[in-house]
């Protein structure tokens, strides 16, 4: 879990409304769910409307342990007794901060079931060890994000919870976007953004060939930012964007392929 309050605006190029759509959203206290493949810019935009909005950010990476007590609280043994100690869902509440759900679907549905009572009219999160019942602050905003190329049958969230959220599928950027974004996030020159967006489309093709995961932008920056700092290109490409995608021979030798064929 992470709690910040950004100084200098997160860099973030929009690719249509979703900006427009998410201060409407903020401002009728709606719940917004971003659905998007892995590395598409889902967290850096709930960061970059954070700062917009001027609200604190906590943001929570769930998983398959994550119970509901890890997001409402529980009470801590001291030495002179217990102590109540708030989840960050609930200091969020309290706080009239956005909370970010990143990766929701990994949670326990019993634990997903808890932001019922926030998402609608109510506004409420109530904490059963306590009996207290959390009146959420104005500003506070739930937002969930997942990969849609993840979700399997018991990796879902239920029609109960996906009807809650006001819901913005997010995708890579365009070519041309991802390229400026390459370029202000690496501080590389144009033509190796030019040319790791065009590898990327490449090795995006090889989703039907088997590749679980295609590159995101996030893994370009990486590259760009190796191959900036020293790193011949090449070897930059194979560490820090064909190594991280697979370890089937035959997948990364075609990978390292189109890597060849893009930097003669």
């Amino acid at each position: 879990m992470t709690e910040t309050a950004a100084q200098a605006e997160p860099y973030y190029l929009p690719a249509g409304n979703e900006i427009d759509i998410f201060e409407r959203c903020h401002e009728q206290r709606l719940a917004v769910m971003l659905k998007g493949p892995t590395g598409c810019g889902k967290t850096r935009f709930v960061e970059h409307m954070a700062w917009r909005l001027k609200r604190p950010l906590i943001t929570i990476a769930c998983h398959d342990d994550l119970a509901a007590s890890d997001l409402i609280g529980r009470f801590l043994i001291r030495h002179d007794g217990t102590q109540w100690q708030d989840g960050p869902l609930t200091r969020a509440a309290r706080e009239g901060a956005i909370c970010y759900l990143d990766e929701v679907v990994e949670a326990r549905q019993d634990t997903v079931v808890i932001l019922h009572a926030l998402t609608d009219h109510r506004r409420i999160l109530p904490i059963d060890k306590t009996g207290e019942i959390v009146q959420a602050a104005p500003g506070f905003q739930l937002v969930v994000s997942y990969n849609p190329g993840y979700q399997r049958m018991l990796k879902d969230l239920k029609p109960s919870t996906r009807q809650r959220f006001v819901a913005m599928d997010l995708d890579f950027p365009g070519a041309e976007q991802e390229m400026e974004i390459i370029r202000q996030e690496s501080g590389t020159d144009h033509a190796t953004a030019h040319a790791l967006v065009t590898l990327a489309h490449r090795i995006r093709s090889l989703r039907d060939r088997g590749l679980a995961e295609v590159p995101s932008t996030r893994l370009l920056i990486a590259t760009a930012l190796l191959a900036k700092n020293g790193i011949p290109v090449k070897e930059a490409c194979y560490a820090g964007l064909i190594s991280p995608l697979s370890d089937d021979e035959s997948l990364v030798s075609a990978m390292r392929d189109l890597v060849d064929a893009t930097f003669l």
